[in-house]
């Protein structure tokens, strides 16, 4: 098997990406069940899961936003868009004339 393209090398970030959240988020469920010692502070525990998993979406996020712009600008998530942009953009003198 050859090379990966870079496309492929960024779905592979982010597919590890989302399961280390999902394992992180696990984490942080499992943890509000247990038994708290009494030199824990569990608010801080749970506050800084929380910050880990928020920053692996941030991060996920900006991996697609690289996808998104490696394929010129458009997102798969977009099905409002018909055409290329520059056909979905208003011709200057066309309404102009208007």
């Amino acid at each position: 098997m050859g090379e990966k393209t870079f496309k492929e090398v960024l779905d592979g970030f982010r597919a590890r990406i989302k399961v280390l959240a999902k394992d992180i988020k696990n984490a942080k469920e499992d943890k509000s069940k247990c038994e708290v010692n009494g030199t824990e502070d569990i608010g801080e525990e749970m506050a800084n899961m929380m910050l880990a998993y928020r920053h692996l979406e941030n991060a996920s996020m900006r991996i697609g936003k690289t996808l998104q712009a490696l394929s010129g600008g458009v997102s798969p998530y977009d099905n409002t868009a018909v055409g290329t942009p520059d056909e979905t953009q208003p011709d200057s003198e066309e309404n102009s004339a208007n």
